[in-house]
């Protein structure tokens, strides 16, 4: 189990990445128009550098659902392969089961 502090940080990434997401883009595309002046494109810079670092999506750690683990997550199941292992002996995940040969 990760630490609680590592995972409830990760979940304020989350919401602040959510909610300053429209800011964020309207900004980006500002800066990225050729076709503005670029006083323009530098005063939408400083806007999009002053908002939180945290609200960034880059800064959003991929954590296991389950235990909060941040290595060796599947992205579509978002749990890590060693509770996906656990669920997998356990029976709760459809199908699966365990190999041998």
């Amino acid at each position: 189990m990760a630490k609680l502090s590592s995972i409830n940080k990760n979940n304020n990434r989350i919401k602040l990445s959510k909610k300053f997401y429209l800011k964020r883009k309207k900004l980006k595309q500002i800066i990225m128009n050729k076709k503005l002046s670029l006083e323009e494109r530098f005063k939408a810079q400083q806007k999009l550098s002053s908002l939180p670092r945290n609200s960034s999506k880059i800064r959003i750690r991929n954590r296991c659902q389950i235990t909060g683990r941040p290595h060796g997550v599947y992205r579509k199941l978002k749990i890590s392969r060693i509770a996906l292992r656990q669920l997998g002996l356990e029976g709760k995940i459809p199908g699966m089961v365990k190999s041998s040969w």
